[in-house]
């Protein structure tokens, strides 16, 4: 390699604190991945979910990490920087749901001695290892949120709380919305069928937004970000208020259905299961919305100071 290669490389994008939480990430998602293929295994749709995560967070931090090394990123239309950051949130919550959802349905400890021992312990290295990588995704969010030496200042609108929340927000929905058409006949009321579609309107919004941002789309808003984030906050908070009240209501007040569990009901397959679970996320995603809004007001004056959008 030439002397004057290196000016083409990015050497701070492995030799920086952001970049040592990639390497870190890539580690972690390599030897997970490796102890799945190799011992630990997996099986249903829980299973499948959960290397889908890991195997689809591995290739992109894969790639995250090749173009900003490369400088490759300049050439892709897209704010670069917002990019990294909604995938590195974005990664963070599925690797958590991962890192749940894997030793519960795969790790039992009255295994050992009856059965396999050494696949029960394959089992407990993925949990430990996606927890890390976990952590490195947080990490990196973490570190983004700030660059040292110029007092702390923002320098991209997905880095900020209300970025990040609206992410999560992302999520949740996602959540939400698969779990309503896994067998909560929604569409036995109008109120619920209403509720459905505050979930799926917010949630359209909220990737809109996001969107918008990471592609380096935001002149096309006719305003500034900060407000149009603001007003669509305001407007989902309302939407979400009247549907965490209407959803329960309609789900397990006793004249339109039912306020305890019937019994018989299997586990895993029990409609008012899913119901409780949508009545419990549309509570923790208006709080998102809530928190949001906060926020938003809250940085008015900081936004004044230039993002990099």
């Amino acid at each position: 390699m030439s002397a004057s290669a290196g000016h083409h490389l990015n050497v701070s994008a492995v030799f920086s604190p952001v970049g040592a939480s990639r390497v870190c990430q890539l580690t972690l998602g390599c030897a997970v991945i490796s102890l799945v293929i190799h011992g630990a295994g997996y099986s249903a749709t829980y299973g499948t979910f959960c290397m889908t995560v890991w195997t689809s967070c591995f290739a992109i931090s894969a790639a995250i990490l090749v173009l900003d090394v490369t400088r490759l990123h300049t050439c892709l239309p897209v704010s670069w920087e917002n990019l990294a950051v909604t995938f590195a949130s974005l990664a963070f919550l599925l690797t958590l749901t991962a890192s749940i959802m894997y030793p519960v349905f795969f790790v039992r400890v009255d295994d050992c001695p009856y059965n396999n021992c050494e696949v029960r312990n394959f089992r407990i290295a993925v949990s430990v290892c996606s927890w890390a990588a976990c952590v490195a995704y947080g990490t990196e969010v973490f570190l983004s949120r700030a660059k040292p030496g110029k007092g702390g200042r923002v320098v991209s609108y997905m880095a900020t709380s209300s970025g990040v929340l609206k992410v999560v927000q992302c999520y949740m929905g996602c959540v939400i919305l698969v779990t309503l058409t896994s067998g909560t006949d929604f569409s036995r009321h109008a109120a619920t069928l209403y509720c459905a579609v505050v979930f799926g309107v917010c949630l359209m919004g909220s990737v809109l937004l996001v969107s918008l941002v990471v592609s380096g789309r935001t002149a096309a808003l006719r305003l500034p970000l900060e407000r149009v984030a603001v007003i669509y906050t305001f407007a989902a908070t309302l939407l979400y208020v009247s549907a965490a009240v209407l959803w329960p209501v309609f789900c397990f007040d006793r004249k339109y259905g039912d306020p305890l569990r019937p019994q018989g009901c299997p586990r895993g397959k029990c409609s008012w299961d899913a119901k409780l679970a949508v009545a419990v996320m549309s509570f923790i995603n208006l709080a998102l919305y809530i928190s949001d809004l906060i926020c938003s007001h809250r940085s008015r004056p900081a936004t004044q100071q230039r993002l990099r959008l």
